[in-house]
């Protein structure tokens, strides 16, 4: 990991991410890269917000970021509510509510050396009274970007985040649209420009020398997340609400041909990239504008280690040949 990051910060790649899930921590990789390279942005995309307490969140952030010379992006999300229950022992409830607490405590923290953090919320109860000197952190404050989907939690990460982790299924439509408007009702709240957050898009890209097993990839990944009803409102807005029943009919018979079959080429093309080697760049040129940062991944489904490792030097190829274009922004 550490090796691909230095590759992406000497081809000019603004930030390198790293993810977690049952089997994988976020920080632990981020302080490997952070030690491994020099220059380049180091973010979770993303770390479980409900996964550490408050305190120690802004423990490993303080740490990260003076191992990397202030250069870490916290992205935190909080997963379904079936996940926090299931995997972190937590309550699914307000999971909007919860996120917007835990960014006003972990802002607190991050001034403990300022004084002693007193908390009593919903969801949190911190009470520090530092013993010894804290030292100040390397910044003034660490950027906070949440995970949002729908609008409850897309109007926290306007009205406290200081940008937003898209999720991979997120079309430019959705982003232009919905996200959009949630975001700016948030900014409006805390008085905020909505226009200073960042919005992340993250891109799927299935890249095989076969363009059917390529979008073969990228069906079945798409079809993973459209089972759930977290992107009902995306596929209402596409117009994609009926393949969306038949992918779910897929999913419980646990058909995986029929749930590539259910995907759409019109859903292929909106949310994934899917080429053959040496194409990446010229298809990245075609993404429509909507996205401050655009993050590009494997599918997160299906793949084997090592397909997901040569996809992913697939993508610093396409990413080398882009960024050296003058175009290219």
């Amino acid at each position: 990991m550490a090796g691909v990051a230095r590759e992406a910060e000497e081809i000019g790649c603004a930030a390198v991410w790293t993810s977690e899930l049952y089997s994988r921590s976020a920080t632990v990789p981020m302080a490997a890269i952070a030690a491994g390279t020099s220059t380049i942005a180091i973010g979770s995309n993303i770390a479980y917000g409900v996964g550490r307490s408050p305190l120690m969140w802004a423990a490993e952030a303080r740490d990260l970021d003076e191992l990397s010379g202030g250069r870490v992006i916290l992205g935190l999300g909080n997963g379904t509510p079936t996940m926090m229950d299931a995997w972190h022992g937590v309550s699914g409830e307000a999971p909007a509510v919860r996120m917007a607490e835990l960014l006003t405590v972990l802002e607190a923290l991050w001034r403990l050396h300022e004084g002693p953090v007193h908390h009593d919320g919903r969801f949190y109860r911190v009470h520090i009274t530092p013993t010894s000197d804290v030292p100040e952190p390397v910044r003034p404050r660490i950027p906070i970007w949440i995970a949002g989907v729908n609008p409850r939690m897309l109007r926290v990460a306007g009205q406290h985040a200081d940008g937003l982790v898209g999720h991979p299924m997120f079309t430019t439509e959705y982003v232009r649209g919905p996200v959009a408007e949630a975001i700016a009702v948030g900014a409006d709240l805390a008085d905020r420009d909505a226009g200073a957050i960042t919005v992340m898009g993250i891109r799927m890209c299935a890249i095989d020398d076969d363009i059917e097993i390529a979008r073969r990839q990228a069906a079945f990944a798409i079809g993973q997340y459209a089972a759930s009803r977290v992107y009902d409102r995306l596929f209402e807005l596409h117009g994609w609400s009926a393949q969306q029943q038949d992918i779910r009919q897929a999913a419980r018979a646990r058909d995986h041909d029929a749930l590539v079959r259910a995907v759409s080429d019109e859903m292929i093309d909106a949310i994934t990239i899917t080429c053959r080697p040496g194409e990446l760049a010229g298809a990245l040129a075609r993404i429509p504008e909507g996205f401050d940062h655009l993050d590009l991944i494997a599918p997160p489904w299906g793949l084997s280690e090592e397909q997901t490792h040569t996809t992913n030097l697939e993508i610093l190829a396409g990413l080398r040949r882009h960024l050296s274009t003058p175009s290219a922004v």
